[in-house]
């Protein structure tokens, strides 16, 4: 609806907020389980200067979900970011992030943003016992209020330096830094080395016998060594 809505000249900033979802998606066109009251759904519009490729933005909209988070206390635990679009609460998945680029126009993107407000009765048991909730941490419209702020913040800032501004505060949230993992795809062998955070430009640095990688494609999924 957004992307839509900005082909028809909306300006930046617009926000679409969904109460339920009938065909929410994530990476890889995974579908995202909502139901009413269950989860925080909503799609920001951000136009960047023509001819700028907004590199890494998913990793500035994550820094700018977890400092929200933390400042109205949402979690009791710190709130940590998974390359390249997850947030996590306890180890578990607590949200998405899903940027789409306007076709023909590469600096117009849709911000999706996607917060578990509670576990979905319908999700399945193994996904369950991979996710985390807020659990009524925070009123909702409060909740998306101060998300917009530091959004509002944080893209600001990305529009002036890129992600290398965002980069000392993603690495702060980061739940793998130098930790070993496993990169896995569909379309190659599982691979393992150890996490090195996040280059300027929001590339994976993965240390493999001891040369330093960057991946840079969004068709891996990043896990935990163990």
């Amino acid at each position: 609806m957004l992307l839509e809505r900005a082909a028809a000249g909306a300006p930046s900033g617009t926000v679409v907020i969904a109460e339920a979802q009938s065909a929410g998606r994530g990476r890889h066109g995974r579908t995202w389980i909502s139901a009413p009251g269950d989860s925080l759904t909503f799609s920001l519009l951000w136009r960047f200067a023509p001819g700028s490729a907004p590199a890494g933005l998913s990793l500035a909209v994550g820094v700018a979900v977890a400092q929200a988070l933390e400042k109205v206390g949402a979690g009791r635990t710190a709130v940590q970011l998974k390359w390249p679009n997850d947030l996590l609460l306890g180890g578990g998945k607590l949200g998405g992030i899903l940027i789409e680029l306007s076709s023909g126009a590469p600096h117009v993107a849709v911000i999706g943003i996607g917060l578990n407000l509670r576990l979905p009765e319908a999700l399945p048991a193994e996904l369950r016992a991979q996710s985390a909730a807020l659990n009524g941490a925070d009123e909702p419209n409060r909740l998306l209020a101060h998300i917009l702020i530091e959004l509002l913040a944080v893209l600001e800032s990305f529009a002036i330096s890129g992600f290398s501004g965002l980069r000392p505060a993603w690495t702060q949230h980061h739940a793998f830094e130098n930790a070993p993992v496993r990169l896995l795809s569909d379309f190659a062998p599982p691979r393992a080395g150890i996490c090195r955070g996040a280059d300027v430009d929001g590339a994976l640095l993965l240390e493999v016998a001891g040369t330093v990688e960057r991946v840079l494609s969004g068709e891996v999924s990043l896990r935990g060594a163990a």
